[in-house]
């Protein structure tokens, strides 16, 4: 098993344990494969929930570029929505799963 498929397996363990949700491995495949080198960096694999350059970063990068949403109101709440989601608590959210949560989120699946 090679790294990236034991970090998906580990995503979608934590989707399961988390969440309760039921990953569509196929789509969470292609998410972290679009997360790049970023998912082998133990900084750069997670995202802070209250780090306000960190949620930019996303918006800007994920939802915007790599989406194709427009920048709008509704993008903020969904990032705010699949930090709930995820829990304000738990400190280990996983790039991978947030990108995944808010591609379904933002009904997105087409992109991948």
């Amino acid at each position: 098993m090679s790294k990236r498929d034991e970090l998906i397996a580990k995503y979608a363990a934590d989707l399961k344990d988390k969440l309760g949700v039921n990953a569509d491995m196929d789509l969470l495949t292609k998410v972290t494969i679009g997360c790049g080198p970023s998912i082998y960096n133990a900084d750069a694999a997670t995202v802070s929930g209250s780090d306000a350059s960190e949620l930019a970063t996303v918006k800007n990068n994920f939802l915007i570029k790599k989406l194709g949403l427009k920048d709008s109101p509704e993008l903020d709440k969904g990032i705010e929505i699949v930090m709930e989601q995820y829990g304000k608590s738990n400190r280990n959210k996983y790039r991978a799963v947030v990108y995944y949560l808010l591609t379904k989120h933002f009904k997105k699946e087409s992109v991948y």
